[in-house]
């Protein structure tokens, strides 16, 4: 595969990255968790606030340095040219597919912290299909996922 062929790809393997980010909302459930027994206990919300949720495997980092690197070994016309564009290339391209990344599998979302009803205040983050105010009343349920649910 030569270099051009490795270049085209990158777009189709970057917006793959999109892919990438899990679903964190409430009401999803992946097929393992079906079945599975989970504690509920009832609660009440003490705060709420808003988070970002962000994928950080370094996939962006390295693909954006691939891509970089094989695009920055085509400047200049001297091996050091080639070698000093792939570094730079390399280098760029990390930052950039970081920063796509990023943007592509960051979510918003919530902390919730409750105090259940024996007294005790934990706290979860989940997506943002729900929304929960201090003070209601609400089920939090314990398993692989925590959610915290209305009542």
């Amino acid at each position: 595969m030569n270099k051009f062929s490795l270049l085209l790809a990158l777009p189709v393997v970057v917006a793959g990255l999109s892919g990438c980010a899990s679903d964190i909302n409430s009401n999803y459930y992946s097929t393992g968790s079906v079945g599975q027994l989970s504690q509920a206990q009832g609660c009440t919300v003490v705060s709420v606030r808003p988070i970002k949720v962000s994928t950080q495997n370094g996939a962006g980092t390295a693909i954006g340095s691939i891509a970089g690197g094989i695009a920055g070994s085509q400047i200049g016309g001297g091996s050091t040219a080639h070698l000093l564009g792939a570094v730079g290339g390399a280098i760029l391209g990390g930052f950039a597919g970081d920063a796509a990344q990023q943007g592509l599998t960051s979510q918003q979302g919530y902390e919730y912290i409750v105090r259940l009803d024996n007294g005790n205040t934990v706290s979860t983050t989940q997506g943002t299909d729900v929304l929960l105010n201090p003070g209601q009343r609400c089920q939090i349920i314990f398993g692989n996922k925590a959610r915290v649910i209305p009542n």
